[in-house]
C-alpha cells in the first residue's frame, strides 16, 4: 500500500483521476489521450509546486518515509563490493550501526552508518536505528582501522537518536559519543559525513564529525526532534509543526547557518521515489569530494576540521 502524507493528497487525487480515465479508455476502447495528457501535466505541475515549498515538518515526514533508502541499500547501490565488519570487541555487535570496507569506483573506503528496518521484525533487530554505546565504539574501532590502512571514512547518518535506555547509560552512552567526537576530529584520513534521513541529537553527531558534512535535500538535522521539542516547550506534541520551524532543522536552514557544507538534491518527491537515481547522485558527490580531500595535506585537513567545528555557535558582539 502506497503511503501518502496529508500534503500529498492533491497529488493522490490527480493520480486517481488519471487511473480512472485510463480504465474508461481501456473498457470502452476510446481515445482519451488528450485528457490523460492534460491531467498528467497538472500532476507534474502540482508536484513541483508542492515539493518546492515544503515546510520543516513536511520535510521531517519525508525523511521518515518507511520506503526511504537506508545505509545498506545505498552501499549496495554505490559499491562494487562491501565486507561488513562486526563488534566493538568489548560488549557485542550493535545492529543499529553497520560498517565495513567497500570499494566505490575502485577506491576503498570505510563505510559506517545507522541502519533502520523495513518491517516490525527488522526494526526490533536494528533497534529502530538507535545505537547503544557499543554501536559508537564499533564505529570508532572501524574508523581507527581505516586510519591504520590510510583509507577514507564515509558515514551515512539516519537515526532518531541514540538509545535512551537505562542499560545504555550504564554502559556509558555519553562517554562513547563524546569519545567519537574527539577521535573523529583528529582522525588522520579524509572523513565525509552525509545525513541521509534523520539526524537527531548526539546520536547523529556521534558519527558526523567530518571534513565534508552534507545533507540530502529532504533530511533533517537537529539537537532534538520536533515532537520532543514541542513536549518540552508546550507540554504537548500538538505543536510539533511549529517546533520544526523554530528548530531550523532543514538542509537549507543548516546550510544558511553554515553548519553543513552542502546539500545533495533528491529526486522529485524524495529519495524513496527513485533510490537508484538518488544513490547515483550521492555516489557522484562522494567521488568528487574524495578526489579533492585525498589531494590535501592531512595536517592541514585535521586543523581545518577542528577549526570548522570550533567556530560553530560562536557569536561575536561589538
Amino acid at each position: 500500500m502506497k503511503i501518502t502524507f496529508d500534503f500529498e493528497k492533491p497529488l493522490a487525487d490527480l493520480q486517481l483521476q488519471i487511473d480512472k480515465v485510463k480504465q474508461v479508455e481501456d473498457k470502452n476502447k476510446l481515445d482519451m489521450s488528450a485528457t490523460i495528457t492534460e491531467l498528467e501535466n497538472k500532476l507534474e505541475a502540482a508536484k513541483h509546486d508542492i515539493y518546492a515549498n515544503l515546510t520543516g515538518w513536511q520535510k521531517v515526514q519525508i525523511a521518515r518515509h518507511p520506503e526511504r533508502p537506508y545505509t545498506l541499500q545505498y552501499i549496495e547501490l554505490m559499491c562494487d563490493d562491501f565486507i561488513e565488519l562486526h563488534g566493538d570487541r568489548t560488549v557485542g555487535d550493535d545492529k543499529a550501526i553497520v560498517g565495513g570496507f567497500g570499494t566505490i569506483n575502485g577506491q576503498t573506503a570505510m563505510f559506517i552508518g545507522h541502519q533502520k528496518g523495513r518491517n516490525t521484525k527488522e526494526r526490533q533487530y536494528r533497534n529502530f536505528g538507535m545505537p547503544n554505546p557499543e554501536g559508537y565504539r564499533k564505529a570508532l574501532r572501524l574508523m581507527k582501522l581505516a586510519e591504520k590502512f590510510n583509507k577514507p571514512v564515509i558515514t551515512l547518518v539516519d537515526t532518531p537518536g541514540a538509545f535512551p535506555g537505562l542499560e545504555a547509560e550504564e554502559r556509558g552512552q555519553g562517554e562513547a559519543i563524546a569519545r567519537n567526537l574527539l577521535e573523529m576530529s583528529i582522525l588522520r584520513v579524509p572523513v565525509i559525513c552525509v545525513i541521509i534521513g534523520e539526524g537527531a541529537s548526539g546520536g547523529a553527531l556521534g558519527i558526523a564529525i567530518g571534513d565534508k558534512v552534507m545533507m540530502l535535500e529532504n533530511s533533517w538535522y537537529s539537537v532534538i526532534s520536533p515532537e520532543n521539542c514541542s513536549t518540552i516547550l508546550f507540554k504537548t506534541w500538538e505543536h510539533k509543526e511549529r517546533a520544526a520551524e523554530m528548530l531550523k532543522l532543514t538542509s537549507s536552514d543548516m546550510f544558511k547557518n553554515k553548519l553543513i557544507d552542502g546539500i545533495i538534491k533528491e529526486p522529485l518527491g524524495g529519495a524513496h521515489q527513485d533510490p537508484v537515481a538518488m544513490a547515483a547522485t550521492l555516489k557522484k558527490q562522494l567521488l568528487k569530494d574524495l578526489k579533492i580531500l585525498k589531494e590535501r595535506n592531512i595536517d592541514e585537513l585535521v586543523t581545518e576540521r577542528i577549526d570548522k567545528f570550533c567556530a560553530m555557535g560562536v557569536v561575536v558582539e561589538d
